[in-house]
Formats: structure tokens, sequence, C-alpha cells
């Protein structure tokens, strides 16, 4: 079996069992953590940091979550609106009036958050997406594919910029610097939007899926997803300098299990963790207001969409392109998280289901 580093509770064994099998099964390497009442049970990581196996990955290694990044803007908005700075129900064109261009101006802010906007697809280039004010300016240009609020297609690259940009609006600030200021400064979490060159000797690089190369397309995890319109993302992208410093606030945060759990623990514990007081109780419930649910357009399955993030049962969270995964259970104030570096094709990936299950297992022997 292969050798899992860190520390977890006895109650929680099936949680570093999980990530061995996943390493025995083939991964390249991971980490996983479990925070329950905001601290936490499991911290466990295991393997390799390089595709070549020479790298062994550590208490500190950091790597790409792509899309779990959105529930770290998801969550920097919503401390705004739990502040009063930010009401979810205005236009978005009242702090960003350039939007209201193409007939947006009915666009609410919680419909950026909810995938609603009609605004999904990114045509410009992947350069462009690494200057903020081109990308902010070409969106604000764009007409909405449908009346925003009516249906939802997931904004898997958009939604960032939309929704950074109206932080940015209100606070003068980035959502990466928000966030580093206001979320992982205060909580001593590792996780970064726009990761400066000091951290570059940490990062795993994304490892494509067995016969896939640097050119890998990131694609839905459905077949009956709607044909990929826009630009693509490859792997070769994700894995470059240029996409490590820029702000792309959907898909470029990097960090493990431990910081990405730590974080969104502020969730699943009413708002405080570890005497930081982020938002209120009243602020937390508003990430699992259902906004839509229905078929997404652009995922082609099933979906319901609070604000921000995905709603499973009574659980809600995110995953991103390559298996990493967070899931919050406030009933249980736990969040689970996995990060890995070996990326599966999106069809066939169930590890972060896998660890989140073993994860209740020790939350049963908890309560028993």
């Amino acid at each position: 079996m292969a050798e899992i580093q860190g520390s977890y509770d006895d109650l929680f064994t099936a949680v570093p069992e999980a990530l061995a099998a996943l390493l025995d099964a083939g991964d390249v390497g991971a980490s996983v953590a479990v925070f329950v009442d905001g601290e936490p049970v499991v911290d466990v990581w295991g393997g390799f940091a390089d595709a070549d196996r020479t790298i062994p990955w550590q208490r500190d290694t950091i790597a790409g979550v792509w899309s779990v990044t959105k529930t770290m803007t998801a969550l920097s908005a919503l401390i705004l609106a739990d502040r009063g700075e930010l009401d979810l129900d205005a236009p978005v064109a009242r702090y960003w009036p350039e939007f209201a261009a193409e007939g947006k101006d009915g666009v609410l802010v919680r419909h950026l958050l909810s995938h609603t906007a009609g605004l999904p697809n990114w045509d410009g280039t992947v350069e462009e997406l690494y200057d903020w004010p081109s990308a902010t300016a070409r969106l604000a240009e764009l007409a909405p594919q449908w009346e925003p609020g009516t249906a939802a297609g997931y904004h898997s690259l958009t939604q960032g910029y939309l929704v950074g940009e109206v932080v940015r609006r209100i606070t003068g600030r980035s959502v990466g610097e928000f966030f580093a200021d206001e979320v992982a400064g205060p909580l001593g979490a590792d996780f970064h939007m726009g990761l400066s060159a000091e951290h570059d000797h940490r990062v795993a690089l994304a490892v494509p899926p067995p016969s896939r190369d640097a050119d890998y397309l990131a694609s839905a995890p459905s077949p009956t997803a709607a044909a990929a319109a826009g630009t693509g993302i490859r792997l070769r992208d994700g894995n470059s300098v240029a996409w490590r410093r820029a702000q792309i606030p959907a898909a470029s945060g990097f960090g493990n299990a431990r910081s990405v759990a730590l974080v969104q623990s502020v969730m699943a514990c009413g708002g405080t963790v570890r005497g930081v007081r982020l938002l209120s109780q009243a602020g937390c419930d508003r990430a699992w207001e259902e906004q839509f649910s229905g078929e997404d357009r652009i995922l082609g399955m099933p979906m319901r969409w609070g604000l921000g993030y995905g709603l499973f049962g009574g659980t809600y969270g995110w995953g991103g392109w390559g298996g990493s995964m967070v899931m919050i259970e406030p009933d249980a104030r736990m969040a689970v998280s996995y990060v890995p570096n070996q990326m599966r094709e999106p069809g066939n990936d169930n590890r972060g289901i896998e660890v989140v299950m073993s994860a209740y297992d020790g939350l049963t022997a908890l309560r028993a």
C-alpha cells in the first residue's frame, strides 16, 4: 500500500486508506483534508509532485485546483454581501456601469454567482485571460445567450471575471488581493489566486490522464454536454507560468487540501473558524439558497445551483477539472477537500466522491 504522510483521527482511518488506494491504482500524488468544527481530523498526503515520480509530495506541496477556485471567489462575494457592501439582488451595472451594454442591465449579481447570467463562453484567446482589463471589457460587451435568470449554463471561465470585477469595483482590489487580505491571511490558509514566483518550487504540475498529453483539453463531465464553444483550455495552459501568475478566479487557484478545507470550514461553521469571523450565519446560509434547478445547458446534466456553489442534497461545494473537490456539510460542521495532480477523464472520475464518502464513515463513527 502507498505510504501516506500526515495525521488523522483514528475514527477517520477510512480517509487515508482511500487516498492510499487511489495512489495504488496509479495516481501520481494528492492531498486530502477533513475539518470538523474548524479543526483538522484528517490532514494527509502521499505520492509524488511530478509526473516522473522523483519528487515526493510534501506537506506544503500545492497544486492547481481548477474550478474549486470558484468557491473562493464566491466566498469573497458573500463576505461583501454580509457586510452590506454588495447587494446580491442589485443589477451588476450598479457596480460596473459598462456591463449594461447589449441588454444586460437586468442581469443581477445573483445571476453571476448561479451560472444563470447567460454569458458562459469565453471567446477570447488564452493570452487575453491573463489581461484583466481586456477580459472584463470583452465580457461587458457581450449579449446574454438567454434571458438572465431563466436558465443555467456553467460559466467555467467567465464566472470568475464577472464576480471578480464586481469585487474590484466595490473594494478597489482584485479578487485575489481581497481574498489574500480578508480570507487567506487572517486564517493562515495557503491558498493563492495569482501565485507569486516564490511558490513555484512547491507546485505539483497537473499530469494528464493515461494516453493523453499536454494538449489535453478541458471538457464537461457529461457526454450529453453542449459542444464546447469559444476557446478551450489545454493542460499545457494550466501548467504554464503565465497561468499561475494570472488571476483567473474561476480556475487558476493554487493550494492543497488543508488550505481548501480550512477556508471552506468558514462556511461549514457559521462564518467563524479559529476565532476569525468572516461572515455571519445568515451570510453562510445564502450560499445554499437554491437559485436554479434543472438541466444545465453547458454541463448537459441536472444541476442545482446556489450562490457560487453546487447543491447536492444536504451538502454543497464544487469540483475542478482534474479531480479536485471540496464538499461542505453544514449540519456536521464538516469540510472535505481532495487535491490531486493526476487527472482522469471527467466521465470516469469518482475520486472526490470516494474521498467524501470515506469522510462520512468517520463522521458516523464520531457521532456514535
